[in-house]
């Protein structure tokens, strides 16, 4: 059976935030952990099984993870013993007397506590409760719906436990393949319809155990009772109807004679005490045995769909609960008043798991697991919280309502209702939580002994239109009685100057975090005059806390200022645009906190970083080259490096040092007059910064989102791409403006869409925040749907969805009394909200072209769907829809109606913490597979898979990353069974963590299809390819990149007329995006050409080969092998034309219908070529690269030993003036995506015939150049650097980059291309392999 350990709610999670591994893990874990051997568990009345361990576990460790085990669940208040003697829970196993592997340990029941007895029952009711498929839906979380689509109960974890099952199933999988929906064929306007999205879930829901489970009218037991042992009384109704009163007492539960109207506290004879509560149960009611064992018994779900998220994932789509809705015991059993009494000290649980120590691999797992546990259960309570306080449950602890403050659950509330004026009113003050929580993210992220530097546990909650800021209590100040430390207060504004050991340490503390985070320490004037030295912003305090920790607090400047948005003093920077106003910088926002992210200051970083390198060797070059600067020992050099250190804006000038001033343009600072040079240094910086902006990230975005590297599909993938680059979303005006203003303006339409629709979100959605809060409760369903039809549908009145909501209300006996309050808001109307929002949008972006008049004009102008905006609108306010069909252009009637509102949940910004080996490890991966060495990158992807499970129970994006990535590397190595199934469980995670409709969720589905198409399961990877389209369809339409990508699997994948029709659909999408010459257009060219032979058509296949040919001589010229291959390809069609003509003149049938093998594309071409569309390697050549690698090294070393006496220089002008005379032949080919890449051949050797069969079917030996970010790996090296382009590998969040292809070395001076099955060989001359780093 398989071991999974079971969370539950928040407060599990932190009575288990020092475990240092789950069950699962545990039992799986031996072949990458040599330290794993089997023990047995027997006792307590489970049967006896075996399970893995570790020595060094803790023993209270192990009795968690045993009491995850379904064997053992629900029990709980167990020990473990050995030979009788019981283990001391605190000491590692390997430290009991006796213990080894293969020993028996021993469960023991041990006496309940009243506490404990809760605890037991919470386990009990949990499991009664037993997920059902719909819990998702009412939860606000995103479901699986993957099972649903396979028909499978159980992702399988290998080949071996599905092998026989799924081979005999094959062919009538391939039977019942399903056409095509019509709602997804090419051309078709009509969206798919909503319910698709979220097919009814084919588990059956879990049967009814009991029909009431409850406490006893006859609690609290009597004085007399509680002196004999009894904790509480349970009333229980059985399914056969019969009610009872149980006890709870220090040994278990037993059946007393209490009715509901007798009291009579005496055990019923001849019932026994049971220790768990279940087994009592059982013995009561024949009927809950039966369906207990049933629930024991049932099929086990994968790991990935039985465990909860770390954090909750918003649905915007659910069932209705009318029908579906069922109570849990827990608050009949009064569990969530007692049982959580104890609120966690929530800053204390995080400083704690901080301070774990790190020495070992272990103790590091251990470390994150508890950090990531402690953060999660921090989320889940931030939003209970939310939800409390908003509802009005709670009463401010400080008694004002102005600006209230709210304690519940450990977390400290903060709702101030006056803003700060000078921040900029509520959006400032909301820029400033936002900031905060970066802030505190980004000291977070600071390693080594900058852990020391802590700050309070943070997170954001958007509620109802309410943003609350939630922290843990800050602890006490350290000092408060002793002078040298004033109230604890040891760094800030405020703090005057003071000289003592513990402000020294944070003092060397924040210089160190300084350095990492590239901020300069300087000086301000102090409140008295006198100068203060900083190393942050002037709003931001150190401090001791009374638990000996250092502090950081009011972190919301720590990032330098945006100079392109500050207008106060008449700085700025103008912009490469010159022909209107409107277009320059600076430009006055909103509010005053416009800050750099940190990724542009990085960015930024490494851009002056170039610059300093240009010009020092500019300079050294004028001082008389380089060599003899540097061999000379005079002040050439220095020189040189002085003046470049000058010309770039170093703050030193005898190295290069780029650091930044939080503080300048800060209103209200004074420098010191001393450092006026300093000053106007940083305010340099700081426009050149902005400036980057503009004239560099933008246009790099840009040219990513062309070349295929980035294509964002909705706007939480847009948002992503722009904070990569570190583009601010304030930017999105300039983007558009960019855009149409280029010569690209065609091909970004996907991305002028995607802007248009985030700015429209952003302004609705600050509109809904004031909008909603003046609702009262009766009416915010009302209210909400109300918004909503306002939103999308053009003119609509209030006037009939007013009526139509009082009605319902007096329905509902609410009636009355809401007068003044439904005027309010349903006097909203949609020329009106449309009229804010584009004001919004004019005084936020500039946008120069403007929004038209209505949500029509974006349809129309530029292909934006309602439903698109409908979902982005409901995921950025947490509103969450009924499942049903919805006629968004219907203005008779409001398509959105009170009814349609199931819920409206909280939107959490929070911290997000790394998994540090994991993702090291993970990155190792990454970088191996630059290099071509494949089955390294296949190790290191295994381990960092396992690094991830034992942190986070592979529930987090970067875990999805990993696996995705290491299925693509089994499938490249022949893999393809491990490939799916490790697949499978990447799509079940995408679709809990991300979303079952995230961009991520549909490029998983696509990579699924390849390899269940690979193994011969075809009707469920015509399936997933459905789904995909459908998916895409919703989420942003069919004009799209990825679109192309999806039908032209679809067209290798399917048969007939219809491969036909999405091949066609496929090549107009490149032939828009990509433009009519791009080589991927010329592939789509070659696919299609291929299809329409096979159909006969034969006419149709000669013109499009021709398209292809004509792209390839055009980008490559006559002599490319790729040319060469296209060249035979249209004359083995031609020639076929030809014989089937005079086959038919001379009244022949035989020939007309056969089709010589040349044209015909066997099943392994089909999988290249799908692997190909898709991103994906086949067939992995490292081996070979390797030997190619050592042959260039034996050349090299005996072209060196034969050319001592001649000098470096005149050796490499030889090579880059005669490049034909070199070894080897580097040529040009593309993907689907269509980035150029490189083949290589190598000179020696001769080819035979098996290393002919090793070649690929289609388009030559492809390596898949993929990519780690937006561009390669730089080495050093000249054997990195050949390396380097044979890589293989994207990670999952970029897996619309286009791959490079590289076609393989064949041993002989040759080079191949292979087109549809048939390799061409042509002899030509060969170049030197290190020219493939100047060719990418």
């Amino acid at each position: 059976m398989r071991d999974t350990a079971k969370r539950g709610n928040a407060e599990k999670r932190t009575m288990d935030v020092l475990c240092p591994a789950n069950g699962k893990r545990a039992s799986e874990s031996q072949k990458e952990d040599d330290g794993s051997f089997p023990i047995k568990i027997q006792g307590a009345g489970v049967d006896p099984f075996e399970m893995q361990v570790n020595g060094f576990w803790l023993v209270q460790d192990t009795i968690l993870t045993i009491l995850g085990r379904e064997e053992v669940a629900p029990r709980t208040s167990l020990t473990l013993a050995l030979s009788g003697v019981t283990l001391n829970p605190m000491a590692e196993l390997q430290d009991a007397k006796g213990f080894k592997a293969g020993v028996t340990l021993r469960l023991v029941e041990e006496p309940y506590s009243p506490r404990s007895a809760q605890a037991h029952l919470a386990r009990v009711q949990e499991m009664l409760r037993a997920a059902g498929p719909q819990d998702a839906f009412m939860e606000g979380r995103s479901p699986s719906v993957l099972n649903t689509l396979t028909h499978t109960s159980e992702a399988p974890p290998t080949l071996h436990s599905s092998k026989n099952r799924r081979a005999n199933s094959k062919a009538e999988q391939s039977a019942e393949a399903p056409p095509p929906p019509a709602y997804i064929l090419p051309g078709v306007s009509e969206l798919p319809p909503l319910t698709t999205l979220l097919p009814t879930n084919t588990h059956s829901e879990a049967p009814n155990y009991l029909l009431d489970l409850s406490l006893s009218c006859w609690n609290p037991p009597p004085g007399f009772r509680k002196l004999q042992g009894d904790f509480l009384y349970i009333r229980v109704h059985t399914l056969e109807g019969k009610q009872c009163d149980i006890t709870c007492c220090p040994r278990g539960f037993f059946l007393n004679r209490s009715t509901l109207d007798v009291f009579d506290p005496r055990p019923a004879q001849p019932t026994p005490v049971c220790h768990c509560l279940t087994d009592l149960l059982s013995h009561i009611s024949p009927q809950f045995k039966h369906n207990f064992s049933s629930l024991r018994h049932r099929p086990s779900l994968p790991a990935e769909e039985t465990l909860s998220t770390p954090y909750r994932t918003l649905s915007w789509l659910g069932h209705s609960s009318l029908h579906s809705h069922k109570s849990s015991f827990s608050g009949r059993l009064g569990l969530d008043q007692d049982f959580n009494a104890q609120a966690p000290d929530w800053n204390k649980e995080l400083q704690a798991a901080r301070d774990l120590p790190r020495r070992s691999l272990e103790e590091r797992l251990q470390r994150d697991r508890a950090l990531l546990q402690v953060n999660s259960a921090f989320v889940w309570a931030v939003a209970q919280a939310a939800e409390k306080v908003v509802d009005g449950f709670v009463d401010p602890i400080n008694g004002s309502h102005d600006d209230p403050a709210f304690l519940l659950g450990g977390v400290f509330v903060s709702m101030p209702t006056h803003s700060e004026e000078w921040l900029g009113g509520e959006r400032g003050h909301r820029a400033a939580q936002r900031l905060e929580l970066r802030g505190v993210q980004v000291y977070s992220d600071l390693e080594g002994d900058l852990q020391n530097l802590h700050t309070i546990p943070t997170a954001l909650a958007d509620y109802r239109g309410v943003r609350l800021s939630a922290q843990g209590l800050a602890p006490g100040l350290q000092g408060s009685e002793q002078a040298e430390v004033p109230n604890g207060l040891l760094y800030g504004f405020s703090v005057g100057p003071l000289e003592n050991p513990a402000r020294r340490k944070l003092l060397e503390l924040l210089a160190q975090s300084a350095k990492a985070l590239s901020l300069q320490r300087h000086a301000v004037v102090g409140p008295t005059g006198h100068q203060l030295p900083l190393f942050t912003s002037v709003d931001a305090q150190g401090l001791l806390g009374a638990d000996g920790r250092y502090y950081l607090l009011d972190v919301y400047r720590t990032m330098p200022a945006d100079a392109n948005f500050l207008v106060e003093d008449g700085d700025g920077v103008e912009t490469e645009h010159e022909e209107g106003k409107e277009e320059h910088f600076p430009r006055r926002y909103p509010h005053v906190l416009c800050r750099l992210r940190p990724e542009l200051v990085k960015a930024f970083v490494q851009h002056k970083n170039a610059q300093f390198t240009k010009r020092l060797k500019e300079r050294m070059e004028e001082s008389g080259g380089v060599e003899e600067c540097i061999k000379a020992d005079d002040s050439r050099s220095t020189d040189a490096v002085r003046g470049a250190c000058k010309d770039v804006g170093s703050v030193s000038d005898i190295i290069f040092e780029m650091r930044f001033n939080p503080n300048i343009f800060s209103p209200g600072v004074q420098f010191p007059s001393s450092d006026s040079n300093a000053v106007a240094l940083q305010k340099r910086l700081l426009k050149e910064a902005a400036s980057f902006i503009i004239n560099d990230q933008i246009p790099a975005l840009m040219n990513d989102c062309v070349q295929g590297s980035d294509v964002p599909i909705d706007g939480t993938t847009l948002r992503k791409a722009l904070h990569q680059k570190g583009i601010n979303l304030r930017y999105l005006g300039h983007l558009i403006l960019s855009i149409s203003q280029s010569d690209l303006k065609h091909q970004l339409r996907h991305i002028t869409r995607l802007a248009f629709a985030e700015i429209v979100v952003r302004c609705a959605q600050r509109f809904f925040n004031g909008y909603i809060q003046g609702v009262e409760t009766t009416y915010l369903s009302a209210a909400v749907s109300h918004f909503l039809c306002c939103l999308l549908v053009n003119h609509f009145s209030s006037a009939s969805n007013g009526e139509e909501s009082k009605k319902r209300s007096r329905r509902r006996g609410r009636g009355g009394g809401g007068a003044s309050d439904s005027t309010t808001w349903s006097a909203l109307s949609g020329n009106e909200l449309w009229n804010v929002i584009c004001q919004d949008a004019q005084e936020t972006y500039r946008l120069k072209e403007g929004l038209g008049s209505n949500v029509d004009y974006l349809v129309e102008q530029y292909g934006l769907q309602k439903i698109s905006l409908l979902r982005e609108i409901c995921l950025k306010t947490g509103i969450q829809l009924r499942l049903r069909e919805y006629d968004l252009d219907n203005r008779n009637k409001a398509p959105i109606s009170p009814d349609d509102v199931l819920n409206i949940l909280p939107v959490i910004k929070h911290i997000t913490l790394t998994t540090t080996d994991a993702t090291r490890m993970f990155q190792a991966a990454q970088n191996s597979l630059q290099k071509g060495l494949l089955e390294q990158a296949y190790e290191q992807l295994k381990e960092a898979s396992y690094l991830f499970g034992r942190v986070c129970d592979d529930l987090h994006p970067e875990a999805c990353h990993c696996l995705s990535l290491l299925a693509k590397v089994a499938y490249l190595q022949g893999r393809p069974a491990e490939a799916r199934s490790v697949q499978l469980r990447v799509v079940v995670i995408s679709e809990r963590v991300l979303g079952f409709d995230h961009p991520n969720t549909i490029q998983q589905y696509v990579l699924l299809a390849v390899y269940l198409f690979a193994g011969g399961e075809t009707a469920l990877a015509q399936r997933c390819l459905y789904r995909a389209k459908v998916l895409l369809l919703t989420v942003h339409g069919s004009d799209h990149p990825y679109t192309a990508v999806i039908d032209a699997s679809l067209g290798l994948v399917l048969q007939g007329e219809q491969s036909i029709q999405y091949l066609q659909s496929a090549l107009k999408l490149n032939s828009s995006f990509r433009g009519e010459t791009d080589v991927t257009t010329a592939l789509t060219h070659h696919l299609l050409a291929q299809k329409l032979c096979v159909t006969g058509d034969y006419r149709g296949g000669m013109n499009h080969e021709k398209d292809a040919h004509s792209i390839f001589q055009d980008k490559w010229g006559e002599d490319h092998p790729q040319t060469k291959c296209s060249s035979d390809f249209l004359r083995n069609i031609t020639q076929q034309a030809v014989r089937v003509e005079r086959s038919i003149r001379q009244g022949g049938v035989e020939l007309s219908n056969t089709l010589p093998e040349s044209l015909v594309p066997s099943l392994e071409t089909t999988l290249e070529q799908l692997a190909l569309i898709n991103g994906i390697l086949m067939t992995s050549y490292s081996t070979r690269i390797m030997e190619i690698k050592e042959k260039l090294k034996e050349r090299k070393a005996a072209e060196a030993e034969k050319n001592k006496s001649e000098s470096s220089e005149s050796t490499n002008e030889n090579e880059a003036s005669e490049p034909q005379a070199s070894n080897g032949e580097v040529t040009g080919y593309a993907t689907s995506n269509g980035e150029q890449t490189q083949e290589a051949t190598d000179g020696n050797g001769e080819t035979n015939d098996s290393e002919k069969s090793d070649h690929l079917n289609m388009n030559g030996e492809i390596e898949s150049h993929l990519q780690n970010g937006d561009c390669g790996t730089q080495n050093k090296s000249e054997e990195e650097e050949h390396q380097s382009d044979v890589t293989n590998g994207v990670p999952p969040e970029n897996q619309l980059k286009s791959s490079n292809i590289m076609l393989s070395a064949n041993k002989a001076q040759s080079e191949s291309a292979v087109v549809n099955g048939k390799e061409c060989v042509v002899s030509e001359g060969s170049v030197d392999l290190e020219k493939q780093a100047e060719t990418e």
